[in-house]
């Protein structure tokens, strides 16, 4: 849960982008919203911010966007379509439901289509993965998109997801505390709200 309206401001709590993606509508328990990728030069400050492109790519994708209003209108209402299914699939591993195959089919067919802009380069005697999308208005979804994958491949080798159930909150993030039993996305915010709010419910006298 965070006071801030602005996609600049909002605080990265998730511990992973994929994670952050989806943290960027401000509650998901409770009520639903309000949504901070509102234009789609938020969606591409939200990802200088966390390091998916750079500023060099960043002013390449505003600079289209002004360009074709239309196109990154559509290009943003795909990434709100991906991250409502990423929250879909990453909540039920928290929760250890089954998976929805419909949201499991849409991350699937956008990394079909994020393979064809990724190729495999040698630089400095080292191979490495790099993007060819640099005119692509979905540039950002597709990084999203593969960042979502490793984290769900890597189960075994990361601690486990957790929503914060705080109050008009319900982010996720990931759990690196050494008890692995962390409750809140931070404890400075939804941590201190509920530990306030439970203790003037048993504060509170009887009726």
């Amino acid at each position: 849960m965070t006071p801030h309206t602005d996609i600049a401001a909002i605080r990265l709590l998730g511990g992973h982008p994929a994670l952050d993606f989806i943290n960027t509508v401000d509650a998901w328990r409770d009520r639903w919203g309000p949504d901070f990728l509102v234009r789609y030069e938020d969606l591409v400050a939200w990802a200088e911010r966390v390091d998916l492109v750079g500023a060099g790519l960043a002013a390449v994708l505003r600079t289209k966007a002004a360009n074709a209003p239309a196109e990154a209108e559509a290009a943003l209402m795909r990434a709100r379509a991906l991250r409502q299914s990423l929250h879909a699939l990453f909540l039920s591993e928290a929760e250890a439901a089954p998976l929805n195959s419909d949201d499991a089919k849409q991350l699937n067919a956008i990394l079909r289509q994020a393979g064809e802009h990724r190729e495999l380069r040698q630089e400095a005697g080292s191979f490495h993965w790099a993007w060819r999308d640099e005119a692509d208005l979905d540039a950002v979804l597709y990084r999203v998109a593969f960042e979502a994958a490793d984290l769900l491949a890597a189960r075994a080798s990361r601690r486990d997801i957790r929503e914060c159930h705080g109050v008009n909150c319900g982010w996720l993030f990931l759990d690196t505390s050494r008890s692995g039993r962390r409750l809140w996305c931070s404890e400075e915010t939804c941590g201190t709200a509920m530990r306030v709010r439970r203790f003037r419910q048993k504060d509170r006298p009887e009726a």
